[in-house]
């Protein structure tokens, strides 16, 4: 029988285990769920108040043409105006936590300390105290793909110096907010320099293959200088935590030969292994097998040295260990066998890797092509990192579903469901799982894909001028799991059908 019959199987198995074998499974008093936002996607005001430009102020103003919708984030959901009612869907909704980022230009103009811009630093204590008001946690993201234009012309994450430049904003907001802060997260998706330095993201630089790979090691290394300043200044005064989030899809064999199940490890290798191994594995360093296939690849392409940069034994000391917790960002699974017939660019991150990836037909479709749900991948990425890495303590801080604009968004009540029983699985064998974090609280800007596909538990009206907030019958079902700490199959909230037929007929009119 081949994987991707297993994999419905699977799926099944989970429903009935979960509902029908008179256990009740529920998640305890001290998991903490929240939701997730990022400063570019919903802030706005991007020139507002003294803010710098950020590189994706840039490359969206210079590049329209990139954009689904032609909806950029120089507004977006307006947050940096309408924190406030933020802060009111977050009690409507009943979290524990507001996973959200601060915009380094916003509050170092430059990308330096040596302006410092107070009221952007003061939109972020407002921020902090009206969540810390009613008893909501801040998780607070210091990166998340905005780096101050200046830098970025200065070689950006390219450049060596870009470990101190991290290291010194860090500081900043470490005195400013540690003391109100427990929860840090230092850069989101380190695999963002592959989608910057080989793709469509911000900078867009067409350096595959070597650009990519020097950007991810200066990434981690400013993770890891920035986690050992907090370890040695402000964790013994503050006893809070330092985490870094990752991108950890699941990659499965296609099916079950040998061939497809040895591309999918190599896969994880590359896709897992290449940010987890420097930071939790007992040895450090990227994985063998990353580091054994650049090699062989970039002799073969002529290059004198591995296009893979070397961390040095000062470099692997500082970073392993070097997190409290492990973000987890998951939102899919793929199936992966031997690159055939698929061409890929010389040099490149996908040629180094010489896999092809797809998704089963079976498995649902989200508005974003590349996201289908496979609630089975979550349990078995779990499954996988506790055996590889010895029982990390995570937070998943992101998992999410796109759909189409309105409010009757069943399709993501179902992923959000279905997802929260594979966890409640992975807890009971073994899973380190502290919370669970939806993307998104609301509708934002989804980088180049603009706002044409949603991911909020509460839609937001782009087109009007207060970015109106309105609840999706996903963020009613999410606070009825908050409440009761359990997933309950077929619950939705009394007359929703009547309620949005009352408003599809007043949008009618």
């Amino acid at each position: 029988m081949g994987l991707k019959y297993i994999f419905i199987l699977t799926v099944c198995v989970l429903h009935t285990n979960a509902w029908s074998d008179n256990r009740l499974r529920r998640f305890n008093k001290d998991f903490m769920f929240g939701v997730a936002t990022s400063a570019y996607q919903v802030e706005g005001a991007w020139n507002v108040d003294g803010k710098g430009e950020s590189m994706w102020d840039r490359y969206l103003h210079t590049r329209p043409d990139v954009i689904a919708d032609g909806r950029n984030g120089d507004v977006a959901s307006d947050s940096y105006h309408q924190y406030k009612r933020d802060v009111e869907m977050l009690r409507e909704l009943g979290v524990d936590h507001y996973r959200f980022s601060i915009s380094w230009p916003r509050v170092l103009p430059t990308g330096f300390t040596n302006i410092k811009n107070e009221k952007g630093l003061e939109y972020y204590d407002n921020l902090i105290n009206e969540l810390l008001k009613y008893n909501i946690e801040p998780m607070v993201t210091l990166y998340h793909f905005d780096l101050p234009q200046t830098l970025q012309q200065l070689g950006g994450w390219a450049s060596p110096l870009v470990v101190q430049w991290f290291e010194d904003y860090a500081k900043v907001l470490f005195e400013r907010y540690g003391d109100r802060v427990k929860y840090w997260i230092t850069i989101n998706q380190p695999s963002f320099c592959f989608e910057g330095y080989g793709g469509i993201m911000a900078p867009a630089l067409n350096s595959k293959g070597i650009g990519d790979y020097m950007c991810l090691k200066h990434v981690l290394l400013a993770h890891a200088t920035a986690y050992r300043l907090y370890e040695r200044e402000y964790k013994k005064k503050y006893k809070g935590s330092v985490g870094i989030s990752l991108s950890l899809n699941y990659g499965f064999g296609f099916d079950n030969k040998t061939e497809n199940e040895e591309a999918a490890e190599i896969y994880r290798d590359f896709t897992i292994g290449m940010y987890m191994n420097p930071i939790w594995s007992k040895y450090g360093d990227f994985p063998k097998t990353v580091k054994s296939r650049v090699l062989k690849k970039s002799k073969e392409q002529g290059y004198e040295m591995s296009r893979l940069p070397t961390l040095s034994p000062e470099e692997i000391k500082l970073l392993k260990g070097s997190a409290d917790f492990l973000g987890v960002n998951h939102y899919t699974s793929v199936l992966v066998k031997p690159q055939k017939t698929e061409k890929f660019e010389v040099p490149s991150f996908e040629d180094d890797i010489g896999v092809e990836i797809s998704q089963s037909v079976h498995w649902p479709q989200s508005k974003s092509s590349w996201l289908k749900s496979s609630p089975f991948g979550i349990y078995r990425l779990y499954m996988y990192i506790n055996q590889k890495y010895d029982y990390p303590q995570t937070f998943i801080t992101e998992q999410g579903w796109s759909s189409e604009p309105g409010l009757n968004d069943r399709t993501r009540v179902d992923y959000l469901r279905e997802y929260l029983v594979a966890v409640l699985f992975a807890i009971e064998d073994g899973a380190q799982i502290m919370g669970y974090t939806v993307w998104s609280l609301m509708d934002n800007v989804e980088w180049v894909a603009g706002t044409s596909e949603r991911f909020g538990l509460y839609e937001v009206d782009f087109e009007s001028e207060e970015k109106t907030r309105t609840a999706r019958l996903s963020a009613l079902v999410y606070k009825r799991i908050i409440q009761k700490r359990i997933v309950e199959k077929d619950w939705e909230p009394d007359n929703w059908k009547i309620s949005i037929t009352q408003k599809k007929k007043k949008d009618e009119l």
